[in-house]
């Protein structure tokens, strides 16, 4: 088995919002790394000691780990001790005979794992940081590895280490948080235990790859189905023309309940993807984990339909859609029900959209216009994010508008 002390180079496959700050965070701890990614735009950007995602510090980080010459961007893979796989796990088209609709796309880490396998030798450690179904780490990049010739488990170690960070956090989250690893067996597992041991300050926890995998799947189906609820109670409340967020905070007086805020939806590539990793593994055990993916999916359109009353008593509305991401004070709109909701206001043609997203200097889809203009202009106010540029609007600046506040911060 090798010594993890002897591994000093490390080779990052994916520099997304989870890849670049792991790979910059390892450089500036002494290792040699290298990240790959398959966009020459980003390669560019990052040997240029710039950044393409917006994260707290995170340029700061990688300037100093680039300019000290511990981190370079490539298109290609290199040798190195260890390999950690961070792209990308969305979901597909199940098609209609598929009981979610939603299936695993993991197409990302079949070639990702193919692309390293020239390249990994005896004694590497092939870690999968991205979050996948259940059976992802044996029956995708454990059998690729040995069907290229590699012992897996003997000579080449295997494991799961789900990231578990928070956008916004996530410089302070990889070191602070604790880990969950499971290698595909108990070589592995020691292996990779001992590795993230070397620069991870909170608790590194063993268990198994198929564990490890369902733990990240559960946080996050934990959180969408308690979310779930949050919003339609939302629903319910404004049925009956209360408050919702007045009902949640005398609600959660209660020493034993914890009700979380509703929103426009649910986004981002976790919650909004990874419960249907568990509903398409096992459909017949799913059925509160589907029913709470399915409310959180509509309450989009519950929004659009309230613009759209909200609309129809203006001949000309103008509409100020405030955010475009998933969550507050990020630029990251994957899964963003904000930016769902945006799309389906301009297909319907509801009215003139004046869309702001304080977080990205311009979008191939929408023209964007600052948060100012855009209220003073609009006959509708639609927050749809709680991006601090927006929490701080006075009453005065939405006097005379008709307001539809999401998030329930502009009362």
């Amino acid at each position: 088995m090798s010594s993890t002390s002897d591994y000093q180079s490390i080779c990052v496959m994916g520099l997304g919002y989870i890849g670049l700050p792991t790979a910059s965070l390892l450089a500036t701890k002494g290792f040699k790394v290298t990240g790959v990614d398959v966009s020459q735009k980003v390669v560019d950007t990052i040997n240029r000691g710039e950044i393409h995602i917006v994260e707290p510090d995170l340029d700061i980080l990688v300037k100093s780990a680039v300019h000290s010459g511990n981190l370079s961007a490539s298109l290609e893979p290199v040798e190195a001790d260890v390999f950690i796989i961070a792209v990308p796990t969305p979901f597909k088209d199940g098609g209609p005979d598929h009981i979610s609709g939603k299936k695993p796309d993991l197409s990302y880490i079949e070639a990702a794992t193919k692309k390293i396998a020239p390249f990994v030798k005896p004694g590497n450690l092939v870690i999968l940081e991205s979050t996948s179904p259940v059976g992802t780490t044996d029956e995708v990049v454990a059998t690729i590895l040995k069907s290229e010739g590699h012992k897996v488990g003997e000579e080449v170690y295997v494991a799961h280490c789900p990231e578990r960070v928070l956008p916004g956090r996530i410089l302070i989250e990889l070191v602070e948080n604790d880990r969950v690893v499971g290698g595909i067996n108990e070589a592995s597992t020691k292996v990779t235990v001992n590795f993230y041991e070397r620069f991870v300050r909170g608790a590194v926890l063993a268990t198994t790859a198929k564990t490890a995998e369902m733990v990240k799947l559960t946080e996050n189906s934990s959180r969408d189905v308690q979310i779930a609820f949050a919003n339609e109670l939302s629903m319910i409340c404004e049925t009956e023309s209360i408050d919702t967020w007045e009902v949640i905070e005398l609600a959660n007086r209660h020493p034993r309940v914890n009700i979380l805020q509703p929103g426009p939806g649910v986004g981002g590539h976790c919650i909004a993807v990874d419960p249907w990793f568990i509903v398409d593994r096992s459909p017949d055990c799913s059925n509160l984990i589907r029913t709470a993916r399915q409310v959180n999916d509509a309450k989009p359109n519950w929004v659009v339909e309230r613009v759209k009353k909200c609309a129809g008593k203006f001949k000309e509305p103008k509409i100020a859609c405030l955010g475009l991401a998933f969550k507050a004070d990020v630029d990251d709109l994957r899964e963003s029900p904000a930016f769902d909701i945006v799309k389906q206001l301009e297909a319907g043609n509801v009215g003139e959209l004046l869309i702001c997203e304080p977080n990205i200097r311009e979008h191939s889809d929408f023209p964007l216009v600052a948060v100012n203009v855009a209220v003073k202009r609009a006959d509708i106010v639609v927050l749809l994010v709680d991006h601090k540029e927006f929490c701080g609007l006075k009453a005065i600046d939405l006097s005379e508008k008709v307001v539809v506040d999401t998030r329930g911060v502009l009362k």
